[in-house]
């Protein structure tokens, strides 16, 4: 009797182990489920892609209608270096790139307006290059910083003052620095070696061929700063009359003399010399304004260079970017000339 009793013991504890065995790897079997889902919410971002991958992969309609509506969004081009990104990678935010997209828009609006640009220039704006520039020039094609716009002049005076010079006069042996500045009149009746001086005086220089040629036509190589298709009104371009003509009155080539050409009162009529900016639509896609139209550029060429055309001309010596005139001396100047500064990165 004891004996049977002590069997069926033994065979209860035997089916007990059993049925935990069972349950044991039951439960297993439910932990092993929960893997692929756990490893579902792991890769979430590949089904749902964040705000970072969505700005990436969203087309820029920018790239579209940048020749035909608003020319200050050329800097956003899908070809071109969105230098709004850079500081955007630093920020670490998964919404960065979105943000600054929309940021650099909203900029290069304002530059073009004037007065609000030149705030967004100044010593306490933060550097859209990751400071290889200073404010008021663009980092092009990552190998040379450029004016944004074309130069105006401040005279300095000995004791380290400086009063704003008249863009309308020729600053002769006067010690003159070069500024860019938006909403000003540009300076003209300037030569290639006060222009240079000016540049340098300034910590900078006046730009090499292939560097003016780089910033104008952007990384699309485009004949115009903004676009491939000559669109009127864009720039400054085409006056008529010619403003000599308008200016004496006649049209004889009598006109055409040094002094007449010299005159501060040509570029102060209706309708010709424009305040950079002012054609907001004429810019390039980095961003700088009036390389085509408004006044000849002079570049680092002691021959005599000049690039761009003027206001009254932009397609005797060539179309948009590609007007280059060589047939002055580096000594030459009229109401038509003007400069740009370049100078290397920090």
């Amino acid at each position: 009797m004891e004996v049977r009793r002590l069997v069926r013991g033994v065979e209860a504890a035997v089916a007990r182990s059993g049925l935990i065995a069972l349950v044991s790897l039951a439960a297993a079997g439910c932990a092993a489920t929960v893997e692929p889902d756990a490893a579902r919410d792991d890769g979430a971002s590949v089904d749902r892609p964040s705000r970072d991958e969505g700005a990436e992969d969203a087309p820029d309609s920018s790239a579209e209608d940048v020749s035909a509506s608003d020319g200050a969004l050329g800097d956003m081009d899908a070809d071109a270096p969105d230098v709004a990104l850079f500081d955007a990678r630093s920020d670490g935010r998964s919404d960065a790139r979105t943000d600054a997209r929309t940021d650099a828009r909203s900029d290069a609006r304002t530059d073009a307006t004037g007065t609000d640009a030149r705030a967004d220039v100044s010593s306490d704006a933060p550097p859209r290059d990751g400071g290889a520039c200073p404010p008021e020039m663009v980092l092009v094609a990552g190998r040379v910083c450029v004016d944004r716009w074309e130069g105006a002049l401040v005279q300095v005076f000995p004791d380290g003052a400086t009063a704003d010079w008249s863009p309308y006069e020729n600053p002769g042996s006067r010690r003159v620095r070069a500024v860019s500045r938006a909403n000003v009149a540009p300076q003209a009746y300037i030569t290639g070696q006060e222009s240079e001086r000016a540049c340098v005086e300034a910590g900078k220089r006046l730009c090499r061929r292939d560097e003016w040629l780089a910033a104008c036509q952007g990384p699309a190589r485009r004949t115009y700063p903004y676009g491939n298709t000559f669109m009127r009104g864009l720039c400054n371009v085409g006056r008529s009359p010619h403003p000599l003509i308008s200016f004496y009155g006649r049209s004889d080539s009598s006109i055409y003399t040094f002094t007449n050409m010299n005159n501060p009162g040509i570029n102060q009529q209706p309708n010709s010399l424009a305040r950079t900016g002012q054609y907001d639509r004429c810019v390039s896609q980095d961003g700088l304004f009036d390389m085509y139209g408004n006044l000849h550029e002079w570049i680092a060429e002691a021959d005599g260079t000049f690039k761009g055309g003027f206001y009254a001309d932009t397609d005797t010596n060539g179309p948009g970017c590609l007007y280059t005139t060589t047939a002055h001396g580096f000594t030459y100047r009229d109401y038509s000339t003007g400069f740009r500064c370049c100078a290397d990165p920090r």
